[in-house]
């Protein structure tokens, strides 16, 4: 079955405020909306998603950091990730997100972090990221937690990038 892509929930969606709860048990229907979000991000384009982004309010991402076109994709999923240690240096990285469509900012977050996770066989997984893929993973474990990117930002930026939001949805709803 090929994969589909899904419609992105674009800020402010209550959903995206919301705490997902975790996967109980790898099926079918979870590995193909796995898939799907592959599709969804390629497609975006983008380089991580969160099954908030598109609705799915289960504890779920996936992400590929690979920019260069001569390098090979390395897409990964993950189910129940969590971040066991973070390290003390930070990294800046302007972040932008599929939910938030052409606004940037800069965010500080820990500049490497340790993961586990199951993956889309239903092993654990662990693994240690730095730079962006630190950064990537990060910004995805927050969509899983009801966290946006703006809200790592002051009040008043976040609510300009937020009225924009509004204005682009009533656009959209009109289009």
């Amino acid at each position: 079955m090929k994969a589909m892509k899904r419609p992105i929930l674009i800020h402010p969606d209550p959903r995206l405020k919301k705490v997902c709860v975790p996967v109980p048990d790898l099926s079918d229907d979870l590995r193909v909306l796995a898939d799907d979000m592959l599709e969804t991000m390629y497609a975006a384009p983008g380089i991580g998603l969160a099954a908030p982004q598109i609705g799915i309010l289960q504890r779920l991402i996936v992400l590929d950091c690979v920019k260069e076109d001569d390098d090979e994709p390395r897409p990964l999923v993950m189910f129940n990730p969590e971040i066991i240690s973070s390290s003390g240096e930070t990294n800046v990285y302007e972040e932008g997100c599929l939910s938030i469509p052409d606004q940037y900012a800069e965010v500080t977050r820990p500049k490497v972090v340790e993961v586990e996770w199951m993956d889309r066989d239903g092993k654990a997984q662990r693994e240690t990221f730095d730079g962006l893929w630190a950064t990537c993973v990060q910004h995805e474990i927050d969509h899983l937690n009801g966290k946006l990117f703006i809200d790592h930002l002051k009040p008043l930026k976040r609510q300009m990038i937020t009225r924009k939001m509004q204005k682009l949805k009533r656009e959209r709803a009109r289009a």
